[in-house]
């Protein structure tokens, strides 16, 4: 193993997985903490569901995690975490990686969620989507972690109690020598995490090439498009041109979405206004019984036999407010994903075999109730989303699954992924 992945989500352990797949690395990734050895491949990822619990549990689990890799004897750690840099003033970005830190005995990382390919960019510290600051976006109403200020040295810091700085644009402009220059100078003023600009893939690939020796780096998906070059480079692996094969399937398909994102609003307003069929679960209904998991899925199958089938509990801000205000948000989001996870599991068992989950807490329910512990990683749909495959563990048929962050991919996506699936519509 080349590199080791602790990814906080599900969602994002797919999205650095593609852009690993995409520069020839064969890459696995391991659902949950693992048991036992992992599997032999150039990368693999390990898909944790860290973003949002405690920062305890978090450390923890991440610490399982590296003590895997290290067995398998991987040559690099990379911490993944959200291209919006979704974390709280309590965690879990810092923590972690403070924590990942001491245990590998370094005293210096970097830090940079830059994904440009997916308007996601950092320039002189601050985070863009697209146009905007992450202060102004869609990100500044999330349920979970609002995102409230775009200064990343500024919410880094506040995470964790060694020195943040910054590795600007213009070292990077000067190349991966002029990169290393700058990190040299930052570490002797004392700073153990640099929070990296990058507005351009070259940007990404300058640093990747810079840091490719440290031991442990953190970042969105981006950086790692730029390190199989520089393994390559250093010798350590050939890219491979099948690395993102999957088979060809047949049968059923369905999306399920949890994810209350703009992003996925737009995708299933698309979805429905193109004539699809889609059954929406309403949190208020399935918690006063107005509304049952099992009463959906009964719907949504007889839909199945006619055609791909939408499972929804997107909704408007305003909506998730008013239910996180009578529920209570933990509660709302664990009602839903429950009822989610039993559908999508549902739906499996009728003979679905491609399923495109929409959320990273929905794809992290989903995969769980399946039962699926690895995927292998196959083409990009959009940046960042690959289809993966895996064997169903009662009999080890082929499912394949899209894996989405909730922010990713155009108002057509759904279409798009079961189209490239081989499905009609």
């Amino acid at each position: 193993m080349i590199l080791g992945v602790i990814a906080d989500d599900f969602t994002g352990a797919t999205d650095v997985a593609s852009m690993l797949v995409r520069a020839g690395m064969h890459t696995v990734q391991v659902l949950g903490v693992p048991e036992g050895e992992l599997p032999q491949a150039d990368a693999v990822v390990i898909a944790l569901k860290t973003r949002t619990i405690g920062p305890t549990d978090a450390v923890a689990q991440s610490l399982s995690a590296l003590a895997a890799l290290r067995a398998a004897g991987a040559r690099q750690v990379y911490f993944k975490y959200c291209s919006t840099f979704d974390s709280t003033p309590q965690g879990n970005i810092g923590p972690v990686t403070d924590a990942l830190m001491a245990a590998l005995g370094t005293d210096f990382t970097i830090a940079c969620p830059a994904f440009p390919e997916n308007g996601r960019t950092v320039f002189r510290g601050h985070l863009f989507v697209g146009d905007v600051l992450l202060s102004d976006s869609g990100m500044r109403n999330h349920p979970l972690t609002p995102m409230t200020d775009a200064n990343l040295v500024r919410v880094l810091q506040a995470q964790t109690s060694q020195t943040v700085g910054l590795l600007r644009h213009d070292a990077l402009d000067g190349g991966a020598s002029a990169a290393q220059d700058r990190i040299t100078q930052l570490r002797k003023e004392g700073v153990k995490i640099a929070v990296a600009d990058a507005t351009s893939n070259a940007h990404l690939l300058t640093l990747a090439e810079a840091c490719a020796d440290l031991p442990l780096l953190t970042a969105g998906s981006g950086v790692a498009l730029g390190l199989p070059p520089a393994y390559a480079k250093r010798g350590w692996f050939t890219p491979k041109a099948n690395a993102a094969d999957l088979d060809r399937l047949q049968g059923p398909a369905a999306v399920v979405s949890g994810s209350c994102s703009e992003a996925t609003n737009a995708q299933v307003a698309q979805w429905l206004s193109a004539g699809r069929t889609g059954f929406q679960i309403d949190p208020l209904a399935l918690h006063e019984g107005r509304q049952t998991a099992v009463a959906v899925l009964a719907h949504a199958l007889e839909a199945l036999i006619q055609g791909p089938v939408l499972v929804y509990a997107t909704a408007a801000p305003d909506s998730v407010r008013a239910v996180q205000q009578a529920l209570g948000v933990q509660a709302a989001g664990d009602l839903v994903e429950h009822a989610l996870a039993h559908i999508a599991k549902g739906l499996v068992q009728a003979g679905a075999r491609r399923l495109v989950v929409a959320g990273g807490e929905t794809s992290g329910s989903v995969v769980q109730a399946l039962g699926v512990q690895q995927l292998r990683i196959g083409a990009a749909i959009c940046p960042g989303v690959p289809w993966t495959q895996s064997a169903l563990p009662d009999n080890g048929e082929a499912l394949q699954l899209a894996l989405k962050s909730g922010n990713f991919g155009g108002v057509d996506f759904f279409a798009q992924a079961l189209q490239q699936a081989g499905v009609a519509l």
